[in-house]
């Protein structure tokens, strides 16, 4: 919360600006278009009052710091999960898988499309996470932890088994997603691959296997390998 004198200076600050007054959505809406366009270092209160048009101090009604305001587009993720999974159709029941493995397939490859849409923003997933306890997170990632949750207990596992395959999936959809955003270019304008990646940097002698399989590895696995990944993942724990 915002007290002293910068709450009075929130209250007087007008909310109304280029776009109408604000909203919260609209707030996070642009913080992350901001990010988006420019990058994470780029965002302030006083570069997205800017944008929006209000003076910066007007931001802190719904956003009491920077802190919060980064907590806010983690948010404004997850919020777009839930519209893309609302908006999209479920997998058809005639793949041959259960329902509920079906239904996790979809969220992690929905998330995997949204974290490719907001690769600016990817690296919060990580960070907020390890600063705010659990109960204090947005409630659209709360939600999200209840509806894997759901289908892992409909999929028979119980607490303890249910707990360990949330940790194992969550820890395989960021650490595939972040694998799949690391740059790799070296210099856009070069046509050779070798080049363009950058090769002629890594010592034949000392990296014979990276500088080998560098090429493949700078190809994304794309959804079809977050999901074959994931499967590995829950057929070790059903097995069990």
């Amino acid at each position: 919360m915002v007290n002293g004198p910068e709450a009075g200076q929130a209250r007087r600050a007008s909310d109304r600006g280029r776009y109408g007054r604000l909203s919260r959505e609209r707030v996070l809406a642009s913080a992350l278009d901001l990010v988006d366009r420019d990058g994470l270092s780029a965002l302030s209160m006083r570069r997205l009052g800017a944008e929006l048009g209000v003076e910066a101090m007007a931001l802190y009604r719904y956003a009491s710091s920077k802190d919060a305001l980064l907590d806010g587009l983690v948010e404004a993720l997850y919020l777009e999960l839930e519209e893309r999974l609302a908006s999209e159709p479920e997998i058809s029941a005639a793949v041959d898988s259960p329902a509920w493995r079906r239904e996790l397939h979809r969220i992690a490859r929905t998330m995997y499309a949204v974290c490719l849409a907001h690769p600016q923003a990817v690296p919060l997933l990580a960070t907020r996470m390890l600063a705010v306890p659990l109960t204090r997170r947005p409630a659209a990632i709360l939600r999200d932890h209840e509806r894997v949750f759901v289908l892992l207990r409909e999929a028979g596992f119980d607490e303890a088994a249910a707990s360990a395959v949330f940790r194992a999936y969550t820890a395989w959809l960021l650490g595939y997603v972040s694998v799949e955003l690391q740059p790799m270019v070296d210099n856009p304008e070069e046509p050779d691959p070798a080049f363009r990646l950058g090769l002629h940097r890594l010592s034949v002698q000392e990296l014979p296997r990276l500088r080998q399989t560098a090429t493949a590895l700078a190809e994304r696995g794309g959804p079809d390998g977050l999901t074959a990944g994931l499967d590995a993942l829950l057929d070790r724990f059903s097995s069990e």
